[in-house]
């Protein structure tokens, strides 16, 4: 059996902060299987203003109307908890992305939190990222992988953990910044920083959204926090990196350091905050 992490209980958030409206956007291909539960999971938490946007990219397996029967299932005459948004082609995860926040932040979100539908991500997390936010005034707080207390599901291989790490730190290298899970995909948005970030203009298709969405941010002088996460390993469906995804990952941190250079006249040599 594999071991499973138990987080440590987080106290409710005060009552003027739970009702944040906070928008879960969670983009989803041929995932089913896995989206019921985290749809309970998300719903269960003490979050009055929480709502959760699917961004289905018409999945051959359903999950579409899986998602259309969970808003059916939580919805309340009044109030929307769980949307939808169809799209008819699937075209990277960082194109379902945009355009679920931006939806999101249409529809009079404060904030906008990104989480995948495989279970990764620990919805327990939720509301403590959101608290961070609110106590510390960050526009943008990081579930992260690698800062003292993150941990990595025990089903991971070293050579994927190395991967992993070598991947945060070449991207952090190459754009000077000092966040040490840029890759990672489980984010707290302000409204605001996603409206300075400028989604529409966002160049990455695949998961170097991640790292191009929190550099524009850094520059623009937003605040970064990174919060520890356990990051567990999808336990159902397949995991969507491919060649073409990887090879985009590569290549974006090289052309955001360019484009940098070109609009500032000079190297920025000093760390992005």
């Amino acid at each position: 059996m594999r071991p499973t992490h138990t987080p440590a209980a987080v106290p409710p958030l005060p009552a003027e902060w739970a009702r944040t409206a906070t928008t879960v956007v969670m983009p989803t291909y041929n995932e089913a299987a896995n989206l019921p539960a985290m749809a309970e999971a998300l719903m269960g938490l003490p979050l009055e203003g929480l709502r959760l946007l699917v961004v289905d990219d018409n999945s051959p397996d359903g999950t579409g109307k899986v998602a259309e029967g969970l808003a059916e299932q939580y919805n309340e005459p009044g109030r929307t908890r769980v949307g939808v948004l169809h799209r008819t082609t699937k075209d990277g995860l960082g194109r379902a992305y945009a355009a679920g926040m931006a939806r999101a932040i249409e529809d009079g979100a404060a904030y906008v939190l990104q989480m995948d539908a495989d279970g990764s991500h620990p919805p327990g997390k939720v509301a403590e990222m959101l608290g961070v936010a609110l106590a510390t005034g960050a526009d943008v707080v990081v579930g992260s992988r690698y800062v003292p207390g993150g941990t990595l599901s025990e089903a991971w291989s070293p050579h994927r953990r190395l991967l992993s790490r070598w991947a945060n730190a070449y991207a952090s290298t190459i754009l000077g910044t000092r966040v040490r899970d840029i890759t990672g995909g489980f984010n707290l948005w302000s409204a605001a920083a996603l409206r300075t970030v400028d989604l529409s203009s966002v160049d990455s298709a695949g998961y170097s959204f991640q790292v191009e969405t929190k550099y524009r941010a850094l520059r623009a002088g937003f605040t970064v926090v990174e919060v520890p996460i356990h990051f567990e390993d999808r336990t159902v469906g397949e995991s969507k990196m491919n060649l073409s995804v990887q090879l985009e990952s590569v290549a974006m941190p090289w052309r955001l350091r360019a484009k940098a250079v070109r609009d500032s006249g000079r190297p920025d040599r000093k760390p992005a905050r």
